[in-house]
């Protein structure tokens, strides 16, 4: 029987989606790339209730580098050649930057105000994409994505509040900066399987982010038991786990394809928020809802249909 790392290893031509020749190869990594955003979606629930709300810095590093220092161990292989540099952009793209550009968009914006503007990263991957690894973006995915945002405006329009500048600015940013991240990370898969590339990312970002930890916030002080698991929870599996997933499903499904699953993030938190806090929606959220897995549902099975012809020629 092949091994997860295995398949995760299997090789990828760049400037071309190396997707499985059948739909059914497909929906495995269709499935195995929607574990990373539905697990990012539980993040905010974890951090409002179990993480402390002022160490916006030592939360990144202690979200990265645990995520990484597993992988590594996981995977006991070190970075080599040009892996060494790659690593440390992909880190501050992907983890380091990002996470802290995420917290500040959540303590400056509505959390409605900063789903919105991260539900522009399947167009913003479709763009990038289409310049670094050739992959035009189709109809079917654009109108998946344009469905996806109406959705979430929807979901998130009856708690829209006031709107900071910077805070959007962060957001922007960190949206942009995920976006070109896993572009890259696409664009160099074929040299590295993506449990490899997910731990020296991680683990680069994560050192990244210690010594100015340490200067701007200082020693972490005691945390509760429940703090250490939420820590815990956030570092194995919206991080690792999800990074392996997310770069895996890169590897074998296009850039619109993944960044399209991106959209069950806000969805995820939402319905946490209903079946955890309690929370009632409106008619006009569940409409949203709706609206963003039609959309991500249309973007998908373009490639599979696609697949489906060449296959019986």
């Amino acid at each position: 029987m092949v091994s997860m790392e295995t398949k995760l290893r299997a090789p990828a031509v760049v400037g071309a989606p190396s997707e499985p020749g059948s739909a059914a190869g497909a929906l495995r990594w269709i499935l195995l790339g929607a574990i990373a955003p539905v697990s990012w979606g539980s993040v905010y629930f974890v951090t409002l209730h179990w993480i402390p709300a002022e160490e916006p810095l030592t939360s990144a590093a202690l979200r990265a580098l645990p995520a990484g220092l597993l992988l590594l161990a996981v995977r006991r292989q070190l970075p080599r050649g040009a892996w060494w540099w790659r690593s440390a952009v992909l880190g501050v793209l992907n983890c380091s930057a990002f996470f802290v550009l995420v917290y500040v968009a959540a303590k400056l914006l509505p959390t409605s105000i900063a789903a919105m503007l991260m539900s522009l990263s399947p167009i913003a991957m479709m763009l990038i994409a289409w310049g670094l690894v050739a992959e035009r973006p189709t109809a079917r995915r654009l109108l998946g994505a344009m469905m996806g945002l109406l959705g979430v405006v929807l979901l998130m329009a009856a708690s829209v509040g006031a709107i900071d500048g910077w805070g959007v600015a962060a957001s922007v940013t960190g949206m942009a900066m995920y976006a070109l991240g896993s572009v890259l990370a696409k664009r160099w898969s074929g040299q590295v399987d993506s449990i490899a590339s997910s731990s020296w990312q991680l683990t680069a970002g994560g050192l990244l982010l210690v010594p100015f930890a340490l200067a701007l916030e200082g020693v972490p002080s005691a945390m509760p038991p429940t703090a250490v698991l939420g820590y815990a929870y956030i570092a194995v599996i919206p991080t690792a786990l999800a990074f392996v997933c997310w770069f895996g499903a890169l590897r074998h499904l296009t850039a619109g394809q993944v960044g399209l699953l991106g959209l069950l993030n806000p969805v995820t938190g939402v319905l946490l928020g209903v079946l955890l806090g309690g929370e009632l929606l409106t008619p006009w959220q569940w409409l949203g809802i709706a609206i963003v897995l039609a959309g991500i549902t249309i973007g998908q099975t373009a490639a599979r249909r696609r697949r489906a012809l060449l296959a019986t020629g």
